[in-house]
């Protein structure tokens, strides 16, 4: 019915019907804008704007609480947890006595995991290595005690010679990569819509997306997948959701869909990490692709109810997982436009304080 009336009315009508369903959030909005309980009343009374948020938020946190019992191939308490001993494992001096308000927390997660068995083991070496670790130099208080006895019972320690923990910064691999270099890369990654008529390869994805996890993240949590289309099909059903699509959504071969998970917090605090951190995932992803001779295109992902259904479908999302942004990719056409979308400065951007 809706796109329907968007047919037949005239767009003078169309408009004046706009107008009218924003005139009482343009009224009311300046009115409520005054403090946090004035806000908070005109969204629950007045706008339903924020409610998807609302309800992924408290699904995530009930999400989160089942996965401290339900541990499958990676834990968000015990990559918290090991990151935040991993900082007290590198303090400037070192103290002898450290996380003693979450080590006991961090023991007994990891005993569960060890008993379901389910850790990917990069993920179970990594935890068990920094324990052996903070083991190693950490003083005994009656706390830590009792943590190292537990921990004690299950390790099954690895005679590997490299370890999962932390090093010093003169150890990290030299790279020829200069600043002119960097520059040539980030030039080259432009938003391209015109793609051939070529399917991408799986091991290419598979190598970006193994960069993209290089990006920092909060602790260490990672609170994002990557939904890959690469059916053309789907990949243009998926595409059209989003309302920065008409007209080149057809030729679009292969599609991703960075998604946030609202499960790795157990609070409100948080919820705006999943955007931080998928959004530098993201833009690693598009220069590891830009490195593999692949080109892509970031497709904005505002909050719409209609679209967020469709796309909630279509990918089979659970309530506390949100979509942060779409990715095109695809081999460029040599002919394809690009538009020139000039940048701010570092004089427009800095503001010195």
């Amino acid at each position: 019915m809706k796109s329907l009336l968007k047919k037949i009315l005239p767009r003078w009508l169309k408009d004046l019907i706009l107008k009218t369903i924003k005139l009482p959030g343009l009224v009311l909005s300046p009115m409520f804008k005054s403090s946090q309980f004035l806000a908070s009343f005109y969204y629950a009374f007045f706008s339903s704007q924020l409610s998807r948020e609302h309800k992924a938020v408290l699904a995530g946190k009930a999400a989160y609480q089942q996965s401290l019992k339900d541990i499958g191939e990676t834990s968000v308490l015990l990559r918290r947890n090991i990151h935040r001993l991993e900082k007290g494992l590198i303090m400037q001096p070192r103290r002898d006595v450290f996380a003693e308000n979450f080590i006991g927390e961090t023991v007994k997660i990891y005993q569960r995991a060890i008993k379901l068995n389910s850790l990917n083991p990069e993920e179970k070496k990594w935890v068990t290595d920094v324990l052996v670790e903070y083991f190693k130099v950490v003083r005994d208080t009656k706390t830590i005690a009792k943590a190292r006895q537990a921990f004690n019972q299950v390790l099954n320690e690895t005679k590997e010679e490299e370890k999962y923990i932390p090093y010093p910064f003169d150890s990290l691999p030299k790279t020829d990569i200069q600043y002119e270099a960097l520059k040539k890369l980030f030039i080259k990654r432009r938003s391209v819509r015109w793609y051939q008529d070529k399917e991408v390869p799986s091991e290419l994805i598979e190598k970006a997306v193994n960069l993209a996890t290089l990006a920092p993240s909060a602790c260490n949590r990672q609170p994002y997948s990557f939904y890959v289309s690469q059916n053309k099909e789907k990949a243009v059903q998926i595409a059209k959701c989003a309302g920065g699509t008409p007209g080149w959504a057809e030729n679009i071969p292969c599609i991703i869909v960075i998604v946030g998970d609202l499960s790795a917090y157990p609070g409100e605090r948080d919820r705006h990490l999943i955007y931080i951190d998928g959004s530098l995932a993201a833009m690693q992803l598009m220069l590891a692709f830009e490195t593999l001779g692949l080109s892509t295109c970031s497709i904005n992902w505002p909050d719409v109810e209609a679209a967020e259904q469709k796309l909630e479908k279509l990918l089979e999302l659970k309530p506390y997982e949100r979509p942060i942004m779409l990715l095109s990719v695809g081999f460029a056409q040599d002919k394809g436009g690009i538009p020139y979308s000039q940048k701010k400065d570092a004089q427009v951007l800095i503001k010195k304080v």
